[in-house]
């Protein structure tokens, strides 16, 4: 056995051929006959050879592909990463994470580190740059955009029906009885436009109109903290809603707490429902009403068409994901009387 670190003459020796013919064999070149296939992989199965990342670079391909997310504490994004990864299980692709943060320049930075890394491609999960910077990414790199409306003719992007979904909860509840929904939305400070919130909530706004209703948005943000800290001034108000729509199921988590707080029965007294299904929700318990945008299809639909972009499609690509409704124990009739509800008072100050 060769000490230290095997290298490609050390393969070539052990196969009896240049190490040309092995560097043909590594990057898949062609006219490579079967004969001397067998031989190196032979070779690089007995020596434990791995081809040094940055050498492979130098030849056109590292088979190293970076995923950015913009919010490691997001219930969701595990499904779309495992999507990524099941999609990718058997080919020679490795996925490395990087966490880029919630604002731009840190999201640039994490781009720039994972494109310098010579990684052959990126997806960027809910980036927050702008149009403009996501193109000059896509110039360096190939790039797939998930959960970002509108695309680019430089990149592909594979995003939620969110118009859809929001259409979705709205018509369920007001097919309960629910005239008063109100919609916990996520405040946003970043410059990019078509981010699944913003268009959740359009579409929110929509289906109410559609049905003659009064719409009622709320920012805060999508946490559990914002969610309870939103419903918390909801049901505090003279005409509080009778059932209140979060655009993602950890701010829900927070909305069912508010409601318990202020004395409430869900979905007696409170229907609730969230966007996102994740596994929590679907525990007895809690039992969370919730729109499945099937994160891992969003992740395997990524990680199809980046290496499609990698083997050389130029055409830009948009796949939208279509979503369903999960009912659960959260949404049921409003009570008669809180159809004309009396204000409440806040719940105690949290800790």
């Amino acid at each position: 056995m060769t000490s230290g670190r095997v290298t490609i003459a050390d393969v070539a020796r052990r196969a009896g051929v240049s190490t040309a013919a092995v560097s043909k064999v590594v990057r898949g070149a062609y006219g490579v006959s079967a004969e001397m296939q067998t031989k190196v992989t032979q070779a690089i199965d007995e020596l434990g050879y791995r081809p040094h990342a940055a050498a492979r670079a130098l030849r056109g391909r590292t088979y190293t592909l970076g995923v950015m997310l913009s919010d490691t504490r997001n219930p969701f994004f595990p499904d779309i990463i495992e999507g990524v990864t099941d999609r990718l299980g058997d080919t020679e692709y490795q996925v490395l994470l990087g966490p880029g943060g919630i604002e731009p320049k840190t999201q640039a930075r994490m781009t720039d580190a994972m494109i310098d890394r010579s990684m052959d491609g990126l997806i960027l999960i809910s980036p927050v740059m702008t149009d403009a910077e996501l193109t000059a990414i896509a110039t360096a790199t190939p790039v797939v955009v998930v959960g970002r409306h509108g695309g680019a003719a430089a990149y592909d992007a594979v995003v939620d029906d969110d118009v859809m979904g929001a259409r979705l909860v709205v018509d369920h509840l007001v097919g309960l009885g629910h005239t008063r929904i109100a919609h916990i939305t996520h405040l946003e400070r970043a410059r990019a436009q078509g981010l699944p919130h913003t268009v959740r909530a359009e579409g929110y706004r929509q289906a109410m109109r559609a049905h003659g209703l009064a719409d009622d948005v709320l920012a805060t943000s999508f946490t559990e903290v914002g969610g309870f800290e939103g419903a918390r001034e909801l049901l505090a108000r003279g005409d509080r809603p009778t059932a209140i729509f979060a655009g993602a199921d950890i701010a829900a988590l927070g909305v069912l707490r508010a409601a318990d707080e202020a004395g409430l029965s869900v979905p007696e007294d409170l229907s609730v429902a969230g966007y996102d299904n994740i596994g929590i929700a679907s525990l007895k318990r809690i039992s969370l009403t919730s729109v499945d945008q099937d994160g891992h299809v969003i992740g395997a639909t990524a990680a199809r068409l980046l290496v499609e972009r990698i083997e050389g499609r130029t055409r830009s690509v948009t796949s939208s994901v279509s979503p369903t409704l999960i009912v659960r124990g959260t949404t049921g009739p409003p009570r008669p009387e809180t159809l004309t509800a009396s204000p409440l008072r806040p719940g105690p100050p949290r800790l």
